[in-house]
């Protein structure tokens, strides 16, 4: 059993090729795709030393102007003020949001169009399924871009480590997965950046995976909390060591991180555990400091707890997380439900950023799965055969045992025999070709007690 591990995380000497990428390579590239994250950025740095008082003078006057634009530009939100007799140019406290609707999955979809600003240009368009397991499309302009890049590069450097030092990124998404093409994999080895996909965890990708991480000898680590903790505890029994490889910090997030995670994962790579909490619908929300206070980017996001009924909930009340993303004037998030669970914390971090705090998040969490011949693949693998099927409102999926596995599935209009056949086939293809796939059509699917709607769930031991 390896002795206690004490970590120093203070700023140290980055290397010259860190310096250079960091402070040359990235900016270039940020500013060829147009995005202002480096001014972003070294503002933020600056405005999270600002006193609470001064951080919510900042976030009232930011939503003032957001909500100014939204009547002007965007055709959505130009007829509910109107309806509503609301007047952005009067808005002096953030107390003042509360006399907006929610923004939810079912408004976006219902409005897609008319959420965009008339004067945004180059929107991207994203397609995700959310905690929820709702699929949703929308759309984030380049402000949004470079704001939240912003957002998790300040935090990057809360840790002493920098853009250009080594990095292993064990993630599942098909967005990064899908576009590995010439120019990315030469900018990735530009930036030392080397990504490890986690749908797949058989025996033989688990040791690729620590031998690339031992040969790569990485600063810092970024994943999924479940698949980072499932290879450090096939490290373990393998009784490969891991904790010597001069590893930084491993930031983790798209997941609820649990106690025993954090410690599999610090013990196996002899380094701490950055948290982090957001979304690409919600946004960089928030990311835990060396300190152990998970900080919001407040300079961008402002976060209400709210009850079933949707009144505000005050400090220490556990509630839905609902966002307004001061950055997303071309396609505005505000007051958006996250569908998450979280409490907000009135106390102010020994680190002595201002930044305001998440005392804790519940529910979050994405499954493994194990296939038939006993591979085990992250439960994303799976999501993402549903996610993108226009017709599939929500859905569960269930694995039973090894031999069944079930999908429930709420749509509009029913499905076809032939996208049935295409869900079984995918399924099949990723669990093995005897397993039963069960597609289920029901017309509700509840959520769980907590109010968190866990879209995958798996009852095989062992996992």
């Amino acid at each position: 059993m390896k002795p206690e591990i004490k970590f120093d995380v203070r700023g140290r000497n980055s290397g010259f090729y860190t310096r250079y990428v960091s402070g040359m390579l990235f900016p270039c590239h940020e500013f060829l795709k147009r995005h202002s994250s480096v001014s972003v950025r070294k503002s933020m740095e600056q405005t999270q030393w600002f006193s609470p008082e001064k951080i919510t003078q900042l976030q009232v006057e930011k939503l003032r102007q957001l909500l100014i634009n939204a009547n002007t530009h965007v055709p959505y939100y130009r007829k509910l003020f109107a309806d509503l007799d609301f007047q952005p140019e009067k808005i002096v406290s953030l107390a003042d949001l509360q006399r907006l609707p929610f923004l939810d999955k079912p408004t976006i979809r219902a409005h897609l169009e008319d959420l965009k600003s008339d004067r945004a240009q180059g929107l991207a368009r994203f397609n995700t399924g959310g905690s929820s397991g709702e699929p949703l499309v929308f759309f984030i302009g380049k402000e949004r871009v470079s704001h939240d890049i912003a957002a998790k590069w300040r935090a990057t450097r809360w840790w002493g480590v920098d853009i250009g030092d080594p990095e292993i990124v064990v993630w599942g998404s098909p967005i990064e997965l899908g576009a590995q093409d010439t120019l990315r994999t030469w900018r990735d080895r530009l930036f030392r950046s080397k990504l490890l996909p986690a749908f797949e965890m058989s025996d033989r990708k688990l040791d690729d995976f620590l031998d690339t991480i031992r040969r790569f000898r990485p600063g810092m680590l970024f994943g999924y909390p479940s698949a980072l903790s499932h290879i450090a505890q096939y490290a373990d029994k393998a009784g490969i060591a891991m904790h010597d490889l001069g590893i930084r910090v491993a930031f983790v997030t798209s997941e609820r991180l649990y106690d025993d995670q954090r410690k599999q994962i610090s013990h196996t790579f002899g380094c701490p555990v950055a948290n982090g909490y957001g979304g690409r619908d919600a946004g960089f929300i928030a990311h835990e400091c060396p300190a152990g206070g998970m900080h919001i980017t407040a300079e961008d996001i402002i976060v209400e707890i709210v009850d079933p009924h949707g009144c505000s909930l005050p400090h220490g009340e556990s509630g839905e997380i609902v966002v307004t993303h001061l950055a997303s004037g071309d396609f505005p998030f505000i007051r958006y439900r996250t569908g998450d669970i979280g409490t907000l914390d009135d106390k102010v971090c020994e680190c002595g950023r201002g930044l305001p705090l998440i005392r804790e998040i519940q529910g979050r969490t994405t499954d493994f799965v194990v296939a038939r011949d006993g591979t085990v693949m992250h439960g994303l693998a799976l999501i993402y055969i549903l996610r993108d099927m226009p017709e599939i409102k929500v859905f569960r999926i269930i694995q039973e045992n090894l031999d069944l596995t079930r999908i429930q599935i709420v749509t509009e209009t029913g499905l076809s025999p032939l996208l049935i056949d295409r869900i079984i086939e995918s399924f099949q293809s990723r669990l093995g070709r005897d397993v039963v796939i069960r597609v289920e059509q029901v017309s509700d699917i509840p959520a769980e007690k907590s109010g968190k709607f866990r879209y995958v769930i798996s009852k095989v031991a062992g996992i």
